[in-house]
């Protein structure tokens, strides 16, 4: 069976998580990754533990839950980037490669010979993918960053939390590596559409991406709201600054999240909680008017909230159909029926000899399915496989260089 990147080849010079994510995702699509990583500690997320690994004996194994999350399906190849053998070595596999994608300090591969113009010049049809924290030009260009510092940036932390007046207001981060993550989705999109540019074009190009930039696109309504509005977004908890009622609500017994989008949601929603005049009410009658007196409502609704349990008013909602829903934890996320339906949770054979689980990519393609051969590698588990296949070295140079540590 076909594979949607089957015919690609990516070259993957990342490490952490923005970079690895989307290469994940490239490799999920069936692209051949190689990932290329320093001996003897590889990827700086094999050590970002505990939990890491248990192998068969139950010992603790070298990588960590971090670095299986986002590094599937991929081949890893040590070499050292700081030596002449390993500048040649992505050389020759960029030759052949249709996408390098990097992550390093602006700078940095330049002084290996390694930057975009140089490699362009072997291979015309490279698309070549820098992920930085500031991106390639501006004043803080030079500086490095994490994922921390991009959500407090971008102002997603202005806006997440509770407001100061209230106990424990103030701002907080996001549960995943948002910035990460997200930019490591915009880096998959751009790749494929510089991948379509070059099939009309012939030729690839360079893709300047920041996590900076990224943060600040998603921003999106709230930026919006305060260019029109001239007022500065303010946190609001759970609460939506532009859909009332979308929050969560405390019930007789438990919480639940009530997401109402449109008019008609509304009044089927105060048809279940017993208050049907409020749909008729001026005041709470279309979306804006609900916004503007939302002070009004929202205490009318959390009276009747409280009057059945969580797990009543969940079925009472669905039948009617208003968007709800519970909070769950993580067990209970993959005790879910529909999650559990949709085949979210894999198991997957290790380098290390065990099963390993992972969570499934969300694309459903329907001629060309994505198929999961292997989990993350071990550091450096094909180093010898990619440089006699696919570069032609005979055993004595792939020794020669493992004696130097090389690779």
């Amino acid at each position: 069976m076909m594979k949607a990147l089957g015919h690609i080849k990516v070259l993957d010079l990342t490490r952490v998580l923005a970079g690895p994510w989307a290469r994940q995702n490239l490799a999920d699509m069936g692209a051949d990754v190689i990932k290329i990583e320093r001996p003897g500690g590889g990827d700086d997320t094999r050590a970002y533990g505990p939990p890491f690994l248990r192998n068969a004996q139950g010992m603790e194994t070298a990588d960590s839950s971090y670095f299986l999350s986002a590094n599937r399906g991929k081949r890893s190849v040590t070499a050292d980037l700081a030596s002449p053998e390993g500048q040649e070595i992505v050389r020759e596999l960029a030759r052949a490669a249709d996408v390098l994608v990097e992550n390093y300090k602006v700078g940095t591969l330049a002084r290996y010979g390694l930057a975009y113009e140089a490699l362009r010049a072997l291979n015309p049809r490279l698309v070549y993918c820098s992920i930085t924290g500031f991106g390639q030009s501006g004043p803080y260009a030079s500086l490095p960053g994490y994922d921390f510092v991009f959500q407090g940036m971008s102002g997603l932390m202005s806006i997440s939390g509770l407001p100061d007046g209230e106990a424990e207001g103030g701002p907080v981060k996001s549960g995943i590596a948002i910035s990460d993550l997200l930019t490591g989705m915009y880096a998959s999109t751009a790749i494929l559409a510089a991948l379509e540019h070059r099939n009309i074009s012939g030729s690839g190009q360079h893709i300047d991406l920041a996590l900076l930039d990224c943060m600040v696109t998603i921003s999106s309504y709230q930026a919006i709201n305060y260019f029109l509005s001239g007022k500065i977004p303010q946190r609001m908890g759970n609460a939506h600054s532009n859909m009332v009622p979308y929050q969560v609500f405390r019930c007789q017994e438990g919480d639940v999240i009530v997401a109402v989008g449109n008019d008609s949601q509304f009044a089927a929603f105060c048809g279940v909680i017993d208050r049907p005049g409020l749909a008729t009410d001026p005041r709470f009658s279309s979306a804006p008017q609900r916004n503007r007196y939302r002070a009004e409502l929202m205490p009318e609704i959390a009276r009747a909230m409280l009057t059945r349990p969580m797990a009543e008013w969940i079925a009472r909602m669905e039948a009617a159909n208003v968007p709800c829903g519970p909070i769950y934890n993580m067990q209970q996320v993959f005790e879910d029926p529909q999650v559990r339906h949709r085949e979210m949770l894999l198991s997957m054979p290790h380098g290390d000899g065990m099963q390993v689980p992972s969570l499934d990519n969300p694309i459903r393609f329907s001629d060309t399915p994505i198929r999961y051969e292997r989990a993350a590698p071990t550091l450096g588990q094909h180093t010898d496989e990619v440089l006699a296949r696919e570069l032609g070295y005979p055993p004595e140079r792939i020794g020669a260089l493992r004696g130097k540590g090389r690779i």
